[in-house]
C-alpha cells in the first residue's frame, strides 16, 4: 500500500507538470528570443543606460552579472545593519555583521541559508525589500545564465551570448512576476498569511501568554518556491501552518518548485532547434528525481533505526498533515531543485534516509536543479558525457554540432570540481582548525558522533550547492559558520557561473559541423543512460569517503 500511495502522490504532481511543460517551455523560449521589447522594459534599459539590442561577449555578460550581484549584496547587507531605523522593524535591532554577511551572500547567491529565526530577527521591510527582492533577482540571474549557455550552443560563430540586462529584465517581468502574482493568490486562497501585523499576543487555555507572528508571508512564499530559493518567513519554513496550511498548499508548493526547472528543458530544445534534445535532458532529470524519491520513501517507511522501529514509523520531525510520503516528496523536490525549503526536519530522518537529500545536492542539483542552474549544470554533464563517450567508443566529441575540445573539457571539469572542493575542504577545516574545532564540537553540533559529522557535511553541501536547507541539528550562527558558509555560497555560485559563461562564449565562436556517422546522437536513450551514469559516478567517487564518516557509518555500522 505504501508503494501505491507513493506512486499516486508522485502522479498527482507529475500530471500538472506535464500539462504545463509545453506551454510554459514555449513561452520561456519566446521570452528570451523575441526581438520586441515591452514599453516598461525600455524604461528599465533607459534607466540602466544600456542598449537592449547590443549583444555581449561572455566576459561582458559576466561583468554585468557580477556588478549587479555585488550591488545587491551591498544593499541587503546595509538594510540588515540599519534595520532598527527602518519602518516595520517590529522592534528588531541591527543584525550582527557576520550574520548580515552570511544572509546577504545567501540570498544574492540564490541559496537562502538562514542561520537565524526570521520572525525573531528580521522586520517586515527587510523581509520584503531585502530578502523577497533578492529571491526574484537571484532566480532571474540563474535563468539568464542557462539561456546564455543555450545561446552559445545555438550560435553560429558570432561570439555573442545575448545581453545580461535584457535577460535579467525579461526573466523578472515576463516570467517570475506574473506567475508569482497568480501563485500568491492561490496560496492566499489556501490559507497562507499576508498582512503587516507584528506579534499578536493571546492568552492560552492554560493561562500563558503566547505571541503569534504575522507578516507578508504569501508574497515571499511564492517566489521562494518558484525561484527555487527556499528561505522561509518563519523559522519552521514550510512546516509552519502560516506558510503551508495543508495538503493542497503542499502540492502547490511542490509544483511551484518544479515547474520552471522542468519546463526550461523545453525552452532549451526549442532554442537549439531540436526539441528531442530537450526531452532527453528532461528524461535525465525525471529519472533521477523518481529514483531519489522512491528510495527515500522506502528508507523512511522501513524504519530501520531503533527509535522509528519502536514507534512503528519514522515520524519524528515530520508533520502529521503530510506523513512520510508527503514529507519525502517535498524533501526530494527541495533538495533536488536547490530550493532549500522544508516541510519536515531532515535531521530527524533515518540515518540512510537523511543521506538522500544530501545526495540530491551532491549530484549537482540536476534533478531537476534550480531555475537555470539545473539546466546549465546538466548541460555541463552532457559535455562531459560526450567526451567520455569519445574516449570509450571512439565517437567524435561533438555536442549539438559543436566540437568539444580541450578548452571545453577543462572548463567543464573545473565546473564539477568547484563544489566538492568547497564541501570537503569546509568540512575538514571545521574539525581540523584549532579553536574552530572546539566551537564546532561543543557549540554547533547537537548530536556528537557520525550524526554530528553528517550535520557539518550537510551544511557545506547545502551552501556550496546553493541549496540552503539545513539538517536542523546544527547551530550555525557562529563566527566560523557564518563566514565559512557565506564564502562557500559565493564561490559555489559565481565561480561555476563564470565557467559556464566561458563555455557559452567558447561554443558561440565555433562553427557548427554537420553530423556524420561518427557523431554520437545526444537525444537517444543510450545517451540519457550515459548522462545518468556520469552524474552518479562523478558524485559517488567524490563524496563516498566523506559519506562513510557520516550517514553510512551511522546507518550501516551502528
Amino acid at each position: 500500500m505504501t508503494a501505491l500511495a507513493a506512486a499516486l502522490t508522485l502522479l498527482a504532481v507529475a500530471v500538472p507538470l506535464a500539462l504545463a511543460y509545453r506551454p510554459l517551455g514555449d513561452y520561456l523560449a519566446w521570452t528570451y528570443t523575441s526581438t520586441k521589447h515591452w514599453r516598461v522594459e525600455r524604461w528599465v534599459y533607459r534607466g540602466l543606460g544600456v542598449d537592449p539590442d547590443q549583444g555581449q561577449t561572455w566576459r561582458a555578460y559576466l561583468h554585468g552579472l557580477l556588478a549587479f550581484s555585488a550591488v545587491g549584496m551591498l544593499i541587503l547587507f546595509t538594510l540588515q545593519r540599519v534595520q532598527q531605523w527602518l519602518p516595520l522593524s517590529l522592534g528588531h535591532g541591527p543584525v550582527s555583521p557576520a550574520l548580515s554577511f552570511n544572509t546577504a551572500a545567501s540570498f544574492v547567491g540564490n541559496t537562502n541559508w538562514q542561520s537565524y529565526s526570521p520572525e525573531l530577527t528580521m522586520g517586515h521591510l527587510v523581509q520584503m525589500a531585502g530578502l523577497t527582492v533578492q529571491n526574484f533577482v537571484s532566480a532571474a540571474v540563474g535563468m539568464a545564465v542557462a539561456i546564455a549557455l543555450v545561446r552559445g550552443l545555438a550560435a553560429r560563430s558570432t561570439g555573442l551570448i545575448g545581453n545580461f540586462w535584457v535577460d535579467l529584465t525579461r526573466g523578472l517581468l515576463r516570467v517570475l512576476l506574473p506567475i508569482s502574482v497568480v501563485g500568491a493568490l492561490l496560496l492566499l486562497a489556501g490559507g497562507v498569511t499576508q498582512n503587516l501585523v507584528g506579534m499578536t499576543h493571546i492568552t492560552t487555555i492554560a493561562g500563558a501568554d503566547q505571541a503569534i507572528p504575522g507578516g507578508p508571508v504569501a508574497s515571499q512564499e511564492v517566489i521562494k518556491l518558484l525561484g527555487t530559493n527556499g528561505g522561509g518567513f518563519f523559522n519552521a519554513n514550510s512546516s509552519h501552518p502560516f506558510e503551508n496550511p495543508g495538503s493542497l498548499t503542499n502540492y502547490l508548493e511542490i509544483f511551484l518548485m518544479l515547474v520552471i526547472p522542468f519546463s526550461l528543458t523545453r525552452a532549451y530544445g526549442r532554442m537549439v532547434g531540436d526539441v528531442r534534445q530537450g526531452y532527453a535532458t528532461l528524461s535525465v532529470m525525471a529519472l533521477l528525481f523518481t529514483a531519489s524519491y522512491s528510495i527515500l520513501v522506502a528508507l523512511e517507511s522501513t524504519a530501520r533505526d531503533a527509535a522509528p522501529a519502536l514507534a512503528g514509523a519514522a515520524m519524528e520531525g515530520k508533520e502529521t498533515r503530510f506523513g512520510i510520503i508527503g514529507s519525502a516528496l517535498f524533501a526530494t523536490t527541495s533538495t533536488g531543485t536547490s530550493t532549500g525549503a522544508v516541510n519536515s526536519m531532515h535531521d530527524s530522518y533515518t540515518s540512510l534516509g537523511g543521506m538522500m537529500p544530501m545526495l540530491n545536492m551532491m549530484l549537482g542539483e540536476v534533478s531537476p536543479g534550480g531555475v537555470g542552474a539545473g539546466l546549465y549544470g546538466l548541460l555541463v554533464m552532457a559535455i562531459i558525457s560526450v567526451f567520455v563517450a569519445g574516449l570509450l567508443v571512439g565517437r567524435t566529441p561533438e555536442f549539438l554540432g559543436k566540437k568539444v575540445g580541450p578548452r571545453e573539457v577543462k572548463l567543464a571539469s573545473l565546473y564539477i570540481l568547484v563544489t566538492p572542493t568547497l564541501v570537503l575542504a569546509g568540512t575538514a577545516l571545521s574539525f581540523a582548525l584549532p579553536g574552530v574545532s572546539d566551537s564546532v564540537r561543543n557549540t554547533s553540533i547537537l548530536n556528537p558522533g557520525p550524526h554530528g559529522t553528517s550535520e557539518v557535511i550537510y551544511a557545506f553541501t547545502s551552501a556550496a550547492n546553493n541549496n540552503g536547507s539545513a539538517f536542523a541539528g546544527l547551530t550555525a550562527d557562529t563566527p566560523w559558520f557564518n563566514t565559512a558558509l557565506g564564502l562557500a555560497i559565493l564561490i559555489g555560485r559565481f565561480v561555476p557561473i563564470a565557467l559556464v559563461l566561458a563555455l557559452a562564449g567558447s561554443f558561440a565562436t565555433a562553427t557548427p559541423a554537420e553530423a556524420t556517422v561518427g557523431t554520437l546522437p545526444t537525444h537517444r536513450p543510450l545517451f540519457v543512460a550515459l548522462m545518468i551514469g556520469v552524474v552518479i559516478v562523478v558524485s559517488a567517487l567524490t563524496y563516498f569517503p566523506a559519506l562513510t564518516l557520516g550517514p553510512l557509518a551511522e546507518g550501516l555500522f551502528r
